[in-house]
């Protein structure tokens, strides 16, 4: 069976699945996005997901498409036609369609879409080896606490960071302060074992699968701090990582060329990306 897409209250092949050319997250990135971890047929953190979805519309004063039950329903229905197992479910809402203009349009439907991808697990190298980050200046909009399609920065760094051989950039405010990557958040590890990740402000945007690690960090006991660190902090760290929902856990062992630690995916990362691991595993097995 193709892979279909949801576009409006329609089930559609992907290849033809379209929006309206005056849609507004086309002509103004109006409109806001989720992207929900599926792990052996179970959405993840899906009410976390939709929680945050529901704040980012609000935010914007977009009306949500549909009610939670009835968009639950939708995202198992196209995740069934997909036969999706492993990957993630895409879904997006704009403030719909209307004539060209700034300000908001009266009596408009936003208009929800949403697609499926499979994802292959992460390979062996990346686990063995760890990921490599630049930094460079961040240089969004002072609301990341929203998750607007309105990616453009992201995409700029994303880009760079591939230009160089890199996994991910990491953005940096104006004090020398690790923001966060582009498309995941950032976290490092101390000589004394302190993991450390920027606390939830508009400067990032919190992030569900880092919600999850903090409370699983806390349940094991292992010493937190949520506060910003520098970049030369996090050159100097024992261990770094990143987390986000495609993503999940993966180590950083290079930071602008030069190692973190010893080079290699350090102890307690590894720890806690298994910890996550077993997290996503519970919720097939109490489904």
């Amino acid at each position: 069976m193709p892979r279909q897409a949801y576009v409006n209250g329609s089930y559609k092949p992907h290849r033809e699945a379209a929006v309206h050319i005056e849609d507004r997250g086309y002509l103004f990135a109006d409109g806001v996005y989720e992207v929900v971890p599926v792990h052996n047929g179970i959405l993840v953190d899906e009410d976390l997901h939709l929680d945050r979805l529901d704040r980012s519309l609000s935010e914007l004063q977009i009306e949500a498409p549909m009610s939670r039950p009835a968009l639950k329903l939708v995202s198992r229905e196209l995740m069934r036609r997909n036969g999706l197992n492993n990957g993630f479910l895409y879904m997006q809402v704009t403030r719909g369609v209307a004539p060209r203009d700034h300000k908001f349009p009266h009596d408009t439907k936003p208009a929800l879409v949403m697609m499926t991808r499979q994802m292959k697990p992460h390979s062996e190298k990346v686990l063995s080896e760890g990921l490599k980050v630049i930094t460079l200046p961040d240089q969004r909009w002072a609301r990341c606490d929203i998750k607007s399609v309105s990616l453009l920065p992201n995409v700029l760094g994303k880009q760079a960071a591939a230009e160089a051989g890199a996994y991910e950039a990491w953005q940096v405010d104006g004090d020398g302060q690790v923001t966060e990557g582009t498309s995941t958040n950032a976290w490092i590890v101390t000589e004394g074992n302190r993991v450390i990740t920027r606390n939830a402000s508009n400067a990032i945007l919190n992030g569900i699968t880092r919600i999850t690690l903090l409370n699983l960090i806390r349940t094991e006991g292992y010493e937190l701090e949520e506060r910003s660190f520098s970049v030369e902090e996090a050159r100097a760290a024992r261990e770094a990582f990143l987390t986000s929902s495609t993503s999940f856990v993966l180590p950083v062992t290079q930071i602008d060329g030069q190692p973190v630690g010893n080079g290699h995916p350090g102890i307690l990362t590894t720890k806690l990306r298994q910890h996550y691991m077993d997290y996503m595993q519970s919720l097939r097995q109490s489904a």
